[in-house]
């Protein structure tokens, strides 16, 4: 019964013959290269970012790891096919003959956004724009057809353990390695005015 309703949920999602080309490109930007968005992003929030937001920052890269190897380990004792592997949909774009069950995109995404979503402020501004980043995401990889939308929901079940898991074993680590970071900054810092004091003052 859920495998129906999850071929079912696909096959509203998936693109189907008729899919206008702009649509197709949009699919495709989703599914394979708005994922990349996510670290970029992560590296401009610890470069401007409070020490409150690299914490959450790093806890998050924490939860990401901690759920890719949760996502081994289920495709092992569960390796459930892709679409594409039944003869399922559309598929638009190449993509191995491996488990589908749950998404490693969305598994990294959504980890990193529950961590954040755990912080205050811009932190937690920041965890609930990349949870729409994922919806986004789920959509394309859905619609090219290389997942299917359970997988999405076990992507989002991995995340939120990962992060609870990351929070508790990683917090403390990861606040030593933020106040260490600023210590360095800090040193770079004044290392660098003070190079540039005794240029003005041989000028």
């Amino acid at each position: 019964m859920l495998e129906t309703l999850n071929q079912n949920l696909f096959f509203v999602l998936n693109a189907g013959p008729s899919v206008s080309s702009a649509a197709r490109l949009i699919g495709i930007a989703a599914a394979e290269y708005l994922f990349w968005l996510l670290p970029a992003v992560m590296v401009i929030a610890w470069i401007v970012g409070s020490s409150r937001m690299r914490h959450a920052l790093l806890v998050g890269a924490i939860a990401a790891w901690i759920g890719l190897a949760f996502n081994q380990g289920l495709g092992l004792f569960w390796p459930h096919p892709r679409p594409f592997m039944l003869g399922l949909g559309q598929q638009l774009i190449p993509h191995q003959s491996d488990p589908s069950f749950p998404s490693d995109h969305l598994t990294v995404i959504w980890s990193v956004a529950a961590s954040l979503l755990v912080g205050y402020g811009s932190a937690r501004r920041l965890g609930l724009a990349t949870v729409f980043l994922g919806l986004v995401i789920a959509w394309g990889r859905i619609f090219v057809g290389v997942h299917f939308p359970f997988d999405m929901v076990g992507s989002a079940l991995v995340a939120v353990i990962s992060s609870m898991l990351a929070w508790n074993v990683g917090a403390r680590p990861s606040a030593w390695c933020v106040q260490l970071s600023r210590a360095i900054e800090r040193r770079f810092r004044l290392h660098i005015e003070d190079v540039i004091a005794k240029m003005r003052h041989h000028a």
